[in-house]
């Protein structure tokens, strides 16, 4: 179990229930049994919530440090060159290609209602509410957007985009177009101006492969909540006061992730670096751009932080 070094937290008092495993399945399985039901996605939402109701029945082992093979390390290691040579043979002619969504207000609408659930199951993270508010923050900030990318994945929310044409520099010129999406005037609503020459098709792409990995991988309830845990407790930023914990939490959302699909995937010997391998494709989406696509749409230029902090802390 992990324990917290050096802060005051509840969750280093030892208790079974205060440990990654237990908390984090608590908060998926709490999160999806608050959500309305939506019609055109029920009966899938309601075989996540009985899943994930006989889930909190069980205690689970924990892995031992020791839990990840060779072999999967090699197939870690082999994916990761592929995912760089495709990135690195697709890049260079992409980059001023740009994409909208083809249907704006279908898109933004269900990426809310993804945000919104994404939002309530970090809240419902005990060992996420007991560490210091400053690195809450610290945390929110750096994860939201791949896990709203992660829970659409989860509930399968595909989407389509049609490609702009990113005016060249000239016509910026003649027409009065500012070079970046802040400088757009206050006037213009969403949509409207700079920022509907949208985002990077190289980025849609990137997200896009991310969420057909997932569905190829045919990832278990379990599976998600686990990789919520290890993309929520992100130990790589500055300023953490909690991060020997926030390590430990992390480690130990591996090591449920690996004890789990060895008890029952034992035939997929590759299937936890699979896994690894959507994390890395995951990490690599920029928050900015997910803001863009899913959000600028719907919320104009109003910064997508100032919305998170108002949605998770009310202020």
């Amino acid at each position: 179990m992990a324990t917290l070094d050096g802060c005051r937290c509840r969750g280093a008092s030892g208790r079974n229930n205060s440990s990654i495993l237990y908390s984090i399945l608590k908060s998926d399985g709490l999160a999806a049994a608050e959500e309305p039901q939506q019609e055109h996605q029920h009966q899938h939402q309601h075989q996540h919530q009985q899943e994930q109701q006989r889930t909190l029945q069980h205690l689970f082992h924990k892995a031992s440090p020791s839990s990840c093979a060779p072999a999967s390390l090699q197939e870690l290691r082999r994916l990761q060159q592929q995912q760089q040579q495709q990135q690195q043979s697709c890049s260079c002619g992409s980059t001023r290609r740009r994409g909208v969504l083809r249907s704006p207000q279908v898109t933004c609408k269900a990426a809310s209602a993804v945000l919104v659930k994404t939002l309530r199951f970090v809240k419902n993270v005990p060992c996420f509410r007991e560490l210091p508010e400053d690195d809450q923050l610290l945390l929110i900030r750096s994860g939201w957007a791949a896990l709203l990318v992660l829970g659409l994945a989860q509930d399968r929310v595909d989407f389509d985009t049609t490609e702009t044409v990113e005016p060249s520099m000239l016509q910026r010129i003649l027409t009065g177009s500012p070079d970046r999406p802040s400088e757009a005037p206050a006037g213009r609503g969403p949509g409207q101006g700079r920022g509907a020459a949208g985002v990077s098709v190289v980025d849609i792409e990137a997200i896009k492969a991310f969420l057909k990995k997932c569905w190829s991988v045919d990832i278990s309830t379990k599976e998600y909540a686990y990789l919520k845990g290890a993309v929520l407790f992100n130990p790589d930023l500055e300023g953490l006061r909690c991060l020997h914990y926030i390590q430990s939490l992390r480690r130990e959302a591996h090591q449920a992730l690996n004890e789990h699909i060895k008890l029952i995937h034992r035939e997929d010997t590759t299937r936890f670096a699979k896994l690894l391998i959507a994390l890395s494709m995951l990490r690599a989406i920029s928050p900015p751009v997910v803001a863009q696509l899913f959000f600028r749409p719907v919320i104009g230029s109003v910064d997508i932080e100032e919305v998170l902090m108002e949605m998770f802390y009310g202020k």
